[in-house]
C-alpha cells in the first residue's frame, strides 16, 4: 500500500512484517527513529512475539543479537556512525559464527570532529568484517532491501547490514509502498538456523581456534559471501515476482548502453547523479551511471562487464581512505584490471556536504574532457586548507585543526557556559 511515509518509519514498519522475535535498541542519530517506531509496534502488539529489549550500548545491542540468533531467534538491530565501531568487535564475531543477524546502518560520518550528518565512513570502516553490506538508493529500496536481507542472510547463514543514508533517507518523507503482511510471508519463510544452542544438545560456538585451522575458517567465510553472490539477484528476481516490483540485486546501470563516460557510486547520490546524467544526455552528451547495491560481497564480474566499453569511469564516493584516496574505487579498479581505460576517483559530500547537479554538472564535463586530477574532491575549500596548512608550517602553535578551519569559514561553534 502506498504511503507518503519517513524513511525510518518505512523501515520499522518492513522489518516488523519480517517477524523479528528480538529487538535489541540503542538510539544513535540517524537511526532512532528506525528502533523507536519498532518499539511503538511491539509495545501495541502489531509485533507479536518478539522481545524488544533496550541495551546500556551499541556493544551490548549486537552482544544480545548474537546471543538471540545463537539461541534460535530471528534478530533485528540498528546503529550508526560511532555506534558502529563501538560494537566492532562483536560485529565481527556475528559474522565469525555465521550468525544471520540483519541490522539498519543509518550512514553517518565518523569523529573526530565530531559531526552527525551523512557520509559512507562507518559502513566502509567495517567493509572487511565478514557481513553482507547492501547500499539502498532510495527509502523504497530501503525498506524492500530489509525484507529480502532476512531471506539472504538466513539462507546464507551470514549476518546483513542494510545501508541507508542518514538523514537524506532515515528522515525525508516519501510515497513507500510497503507490502502485506501476506506477501513478506509467501516470501520470508519461518526462520530455521542451521545451528543453534540447545540444552538438550549441548554445543560450544566460538571456540579457540588455533594456527592449524584459522586460515580455513577465514576462507569459509569467504566462500559464502561468493555463494551470495549468486543469490543476491536470485532473490531479487523473487522479490519482483512476488511483490511487482524491482528492487535489490547486485548493481543497476542507467543510461550506460551507449555511454561513453559511466559514473559508479552508491546510496542515495544515484538519485541527483541520474538527474544531472539526463540534462547531459539532453546536451548530447554519452554519459551513464551505474549504481552499486552489493557492497561486500562485490560483484566484480557484473561490475566489470557494466564498465569494460566504456571510455572513462568516474567513481564518485561519499567515503575517504587517508593516505591513499578511494575505497569504491579500489575495488572499481579491481574489477578493471588490465582494461585501459581513463578513471578518476571523486570524493564528495564528506560529513554531509551537499553534492549538488550544478557541481556534478561541472564534474561530469570535466571528466569528459579528460580535465580531471586522478583524485579530486569535490567543491573543496583549498584556501581555507591552505591557510591551515601555513599555520602548522609556521613554528607557532596552530592548535587544533578543525576549530582553527571553523574560524576561518566563519562558523561559530558553541561553548558551554
Amino acid at each position: 500500500m502506498l504511503q507518503q511515509i519517513e524513511g525510518s518509519r518505512a523501515v520499522a514498519e518492513a522489518v516488523a512484517l519480517a517477524r523479528p522475535e528480538v529487538i535489541c535498541a540503542y538510539p544513535i542519530s540517524p537511526q532512532t527513529h528506525i528502533v523507536e517506531a519498532l518499539g511503538e509496534l511491539v509495545k501495541a502488539g502489531r509485533l507479536s512475539p518478539c522481545e524488544f529489549i533496550n541495551v546500556e550500548s551499541e556493544f551490548a545491542a549486537m552482544s544480545v543479537a548474537i546471543g538471540a540468533s545463537a539461541a534460535g531467534a530471528r534478530a533485528y538491530t540498528a546503529t550508526a556512525s560511532q555506534g558502529l565501531l563501538f560494537m566492532a568487535e562483536a560485529v565481527y564475531n556475528a559474522a565469525g559464527l555465521g550468525l544471520p543477524i540483519v541490522m539498519t546502518v543509518a550512514n553517518r560520518a565518523i569523529g573526530a570532529p565530531i559531526n552527525i550528518w551523512n557520509d559512507h565512513s562507518d559502513a566502509m570502516s567495517q567493509r572487511d568484517c565478514g557481513w553482507i553490506q547492501l547500499f539502498a538508493e532510495n527509502n523504497q529500496e530501503a525498506a524492500d532491501l530489509h525484507v529480502q536481507a532476512f531471506r539472504l542472510a538466513e539462507e546464507m547463514s551470514l549476518p546483513v547490514m542494510v545501508c541507508m543514508d542518514g538523514f537524506i533517507l532515515t528522515h525525508a518523507y516519501e510515497r513507500v509502498d510497503l507490502p502485506t503482511q501476506a506477501q513478506v510471508d509467501a516470501f520470508l519463510p519461518p526462520y530455521e538456523p542451521r545451528q543453534v544452542l540447545d540444552p538438550a544438545e549441548p554445543v560450544t560456538i566460538g571456540a579457540m581456534v588455533g594456527p592449524e585451522a584459522f586460515a580455513e575458517v577465514r576462507y569459509l567465510a569467504h566462500a559464502r559471501q561468493m555463494r551470495a553472490l549468486e543469490r543476491i539477484p536470485q532473490i531479487a528476481t523473487e522479490f519482483e515476482r512476488v511483490f511487482g516490483r524491482t528492487s535489490g540485486g547486485l548493481l543497476r546501470a542507467y543510461r550506460c548502453e551507449d555511454a561513453q563516460t559511466i559514473v559508479v557510486a552508491l546510496g542515495s547520490v544515484l538519485g541527483t547523479i541520474k538527474d544531472t546524467v539526463d540534462a547531459l544526455r539532453d546536451d548530447g552528451v554519452p554519459i551513464g551511471v551505474l549504481g552499486i547495491t552489493s557492497f561486500r560481497p562485490f560483484p566484480l564480474s557484473a561490475v566489470r562487464e557494466a564498465l569494460q566499453h566504456a571510455q572513462r569511469v568516474v567513481v564518485l564516493e561519499k567515503s575517504f581512505s587517508v593516505g591513499l584516496g578511494g575505497i569504491l574505487a579500489n575495488d572499481v579498479r579491481s574489477a578493471l584490471s588490465g582494461i585501459r581505460l581513463h578513471g578518476y576517483t571523486v570524493i564528495a559530500g564528506l560529513g554531509g556536504r551537499a553534492i549538488t547537479q550544478a557541481s556534478l554538472h561541472r564534474l561530469f564535463l570535466e571528466a569528459a574532457a579528460d580535465r580531471l586530477e586522478p583524485l579530486t574532491f569535490l567543491d573543496m575549500d583549498w584556501a581555507v586548507v591552505a591557510r591551515q596548512l601555513d599555520r602548522e608550517r609556521s613554528g607557532q602553535r596552530s592548535g587544533p585543526a578543525a576549530e582553527a578551519m571553523l574560524r576561518d569559514v566563519g562558523t561559530v561553534a558553541s561553548r558551554v557556559r
